[in-house]
């Protein structure tokens, strides 16, 4: 591939291996001989362990090792996972269980991991499995997302982790009171599996000094550390790694207590063992999202702009107090309680609570879909009870450009927006003019139409920081990055990057991620941050290596160091023809001896966040008879600021609604009363398919943003957290002309049948 101009759609040079077959993921890299390992679970969402006959098991053909709570302490493994802990609304730490690696004393999750079974073949793995008799004395299971019931810990006799607030109580209070108009509606966010393509996995090798773990992550230093913690060995003697990713989706950010079981279980026996969670398994034990209960108040004042908005959500923990739950769901709704809308006063009240139910968390392809679905509901149930089209309620209450940088009262500072440009352009690109003569054409068939847009906002998560090495070897180089890709295409990204700053030849790049050995620290990839940081911090180790290669080049050519200069592809030589390019410029140093010139770390930390946004419009037919929910058209204009690559952008985008549509229209999870899940399969939850989609429109309106020096914006979640509210108001407008006037995620043709009957019935119309 030739040098190609910036900001270019190339195509992902990873597919040409992965089309292939030929890529590399962690149950691909096996080493021969290892073992296997199958994990016993619970059978029960709730009981209180009294015995575990695990000795003919431990005697079947090629068993190597039943691990269970006992062994582990008898090995001196007793720690329990980590947890990142919010504070009360009194300023008391909020109430974080220990979750052991192995259950315990009891079981609180159906699929919760009670024992691993280490053989020499899968099979005989599972045949052992299925010997161990587990004495389970059962206990009442507590499924509400609410207090009271039987308690899943002693520590939280109520089931309530933590109850927090933030923002102006007092102002909203006030607000609200003396408003004009005041609108509440109540939302629920449906429980989802994260699905990833690519299930959990991990293989565990143990040398005699150091343990190796290849897992499948969104970020090898996290787990690294745990390693190092829960297994008692020092950091330096822990190697984490991280192959191809076949989806992350947030879910694999997390630590598992599987992981630390199939490492112990390499450590005892001094082999390799290798565990993989099938569909089902994964289905079980994979950490879910969503499952919110929202209450929210807006404000309006005579001129329907927003005064006060007050949220009231309860949200479910699952069994244990997840590794980031409360933390992220006080973070999404800060950064975004306000939206991109002038709110003068903004306040969330919160409450956690403890379910036999798999861990919640507030991932799923997106850490901010929550609040920005239950903001845009709002808006359109805001824009039918007052009159005003959802158009221009938003134009009303967007903050305005000449007043940015934009203090929130969630305490993030918005650099840059032009929000009614970009809502402008959507009402174009989706032809909003053309709704009605749409509309009529469905009627005329005997459906409904409905129309439903929403304006989003995210703030870029994760650390601000990131690190990078770039070390040059014979014809080229290699970029080690601190982010790890999980089919977002950062190998072309990061080398295009590289390529546009420096002149080598992308092909000549190579890029190394997932390695804790080889790259010393990294954030990992999540809440979109992986391009906008990994791009800064290269943008820092290319001015060091360009100043260093320029004095390198003014003592070799006999010049003073300000008459070297680069031009993104060669260096200049004031009164010199010669102009190497930046690999030549390092087999000249390499020639000279000088080996400091072919190395080069950087670590930086951006100024502060970027805030992408966009607007998303959808169309939807819906039929009265069978409740078939029909997405016909969709519109997206985004304003990520300045792209690297748009093709992998749109490829974010249309991956993102995919995803969206799944849980608006197909997904939920469900129990039943006993805490068994009833969704445990492909079978009985729906994933989104080809046909559920329609054709995309995607454009995009930049305003570049002034946090970090390319004008960047993240891109990978706004797909998702777009879609869920636009399909959402859409189905609500269609169903509206029908007397719904209460419509929630996922619009099944069951459900939305249901609705429509409802709506129907003479009560209804009282």
């Amino acid at each position: 591939m030739e040098k190609f101009g910036k900001s270019q759609p190339v195509p992902r040079r990873e597919d040409v291996r992965f089309l292939k077959g030929e890529g590399r993921y962690t149950d691909d890299v096996a080493p021969d001989g290892a073992l296997y390992g199958v994990f016993l679970r619970a059978p029960v969402a709730h009981g209180r362990i009294t015995g575990m006959d695990v000795e003919e098991a431990r005697a079947a053909p090629g068993v190597h090792l039943v691990l269970t709570a006992d062994e582990l302490r008898a090995e001196g493994v007793t720690d329990g996972l980590f947890t990142v802990m919010v504070k009360n609304r009194d300023g008391s730490s909020g109430i974080a269980p220990r979750r052991p690696i192995l259950a315990e004393d009891k079981v609180r999750f159906v699929g919760e991991p009670m024992a691993l079974v280490v053989a020499e073949t899968l099979d005989q793995a599972k045949d052992a499995a299925e010997l161990i008799m587990p004495d389970i004395e059962d206990l009442p299971v507590h499924l509400e997302i609410g207090p009271g019931g039987e308690a899943l810990h002693d520590e939280a006799p109520d089931n309530r982790s933590v109850t927090f607030g933030i923002g102006e109580e007092d102002k909203v209070t006030e607000a609200l009171e003396t408003a004009e108009h005041t609108v509440t509606m109540t939302v629920s966010d449906n429980k989802v599996i994260a699905n990833s393509l690519e299930g959990r996995v991990c293989i565990a090798d143990w040398d005699g000094e150091r343990l190796h773990v290849d897992l499948s992550s969104q970020g090898v230093w996290t787990h690294k550390s745990q390693f190092a913690k829960l297994l008692n060995l020092d950091p330096e003697a822990v190697h984490v790694t991280t192959q191809d990713v076949g989806g992350g989706f947030g879910m694999k950010t997390m630590i598992y207590p599987e992981y630390f079981a199939v490492a112990q279980a390499a450590r005892m026996l001094g082999r390799p063992v290798r565990w993989a969670a099938e569909r089902g398994e994964g289905m079980l034990s994979d950490n879910m999202g969503r499952d919110l209960v929202s209450t929210a108040t807006l404000g309006f004042d005579a001129e329907y702009r927003i005064t006060g908005y007050r949220i009231d959500t309860r949200f479910n923990l699952g069994a244990y107090a997840s590794q980031f739950g409360p933390l992220m769901q006080t973070q999404l709704f800060s950064r975004v309680m306000t939206g991109v809308y002038d709110i003068k006063a903004a306040y969330l009240e919160s409450e956690a609570f403890f379910t036999n139910t798999c861990q919640v968390d507030a991932y799923r392809g997106a850490g901010r879909p929550e609040a920005i679905y239950l903001l845009e509901r709002m808006m359109d149930r805001a824009a039918r009870e007052l009159g005003l089209t959802p158009w221009e309620l938003r134009r009303r209450n967007f903050i305005a450009p000449d007043r940015f940088p934009y203090d929130t009262v969630g305490g993030e500072t918005y650099d840059v927006g032009e929000f009614a440009r970009v809502l402008t352009h959507a009402e174009r690109a989706s032809d909003a003019k053309g709704f009605a003569a749409r509309n009529a054409e469905t009627e005329a068939r005997g459906k409904l139409r409905g129309q439903g847009l929403c304006y989003y906002i995210e703030a870029i998560l994760g650390a601000p920081d990131e690190g990078v090495e770039v070390v040059f070897e014979d014809g080229g180089a290699t970029i080690y990055v601190g982010t790890q890709s999980n089919g977002q295409g950062h190998e072309t990204v990061y080398a295009q990057f590289l390529s546009d700053q420096t002149g080598i030849p992308v092909e000549a790049i190579r890029v190394v991620q997932g390695d804790s050995d080889k790259i010393a620290q990294g954030g990992g990839t999540g809440g979109s941050r992986s391009v906008t940081v990994q791009a800064n911090v290269t943008l820092k180790a290319v001015d060091d290596i360009v100043t260093a290669f320029s004095g390198f080049l003014a003592d070799e050519f006999g010049v003073g160091r300000g008459d070297v200069s680069f031009d993104d592809e060669r260096f200049r030589i004031e009164g010199s023809n010669e102009t190497p390019t930046m690999l030549e410029v390092a087999e000249m140093a390499r020639e000279k001896g000088q080996d400091a010139l072919l190395s080069f770390k950087a670590h930086e930390k951006l100024a502060a966040r970027s805030f992408p946004n966009g607007c998303h419009v959808v169309e939807v037919e819906v039929d009265p008879e069978t409740g078939e929910v029909s997405l016909d058209r969709y519109a997206i204009v985004d304003d990520f600021g300045n792209l690297i690559n748009p093709l992998l952008v749109e490829g974010q985008v249309h991956g993102g609604i995919a995803q969206g549509a799944g849980q608006a229209l197909l997904e939920r999870v469900v129990y039943d009363e006993t805490g068994q899940l009833l969704t445990a399969s492909l079978m009985d939850y729906a994933m989104p398919r080809a046909d559920n989609l329609p054709f995309f429109r995607f454009e995009t309106e930049p305003v570049p943003s002034t946090s970090n020096p390319m004008g960047m914006k993240g891109c990978g979640e706004a797909g998702t957290v777009g879609a869920l509210a636009a399909i959402s108001n859409a189905v609500q407008d269609a169903l509206w002309q029908r007397g719904v006037r209460q419509a929630d995620m996922p619009f099944t043709p069951h459900r939305v049948w249901e609705m429509l009957r409802a709506a129907e019935s003479p009560l209804a119309a009282e």
